[in-house]
């Protein structure tokens, strides 16, 4: 059976966000994140409506306190990149929140930069 890594290698993004992970001060994660992990995603700084979220990260991984733009994102339930992108942004759980993303207009490249 394939791991999640690979077949995220082989999904395409259900939207394109400029993604920033919080720096460890200031309460995100401790280590990177790389392909196939993933979280609850939500519209606002609140856990009550929370979709699973993975960033198509593809061969490269993401330290805390980073920035990257044109990141793809897949989601779990078939309505969360819809409500996502009417959101305009939305912001990363795992046991507290640390991270956040802006979406960016549907005819933006997936670039992962």
């Amino acid at each position: 059976m394939p791991s999640r890594a690979e077949m995220l290698r082989s999904r395409e993004p259900e939207l394109v966000a400029d993604l920033w992970l919080y720096s460890s001060e200031q309460g995100g994660r401790r280590s990177p994140i790389r392909l196939g992990w993933g979280c609850p995603c939500t519209m606002q700084k609140s856990t009550d409506d929370c979709w699973d979220g993975y960033p198509l990260l593809g061969d490269q991984e993401m330290r805390p306190g980073e920035s990257r733009t044109g990141i793809g994102f897949v989601f779990i339930s078939g309505e969360a990149a819809a409500k996502m992108r009417a959101a305009g942004k939305f912001y990363l759980w795992e046991g507290g929140f640390i991270g956040e993303a802006i979406v960016r207009l549907p005819s933006a490249a997936c670039t992962g930069d």
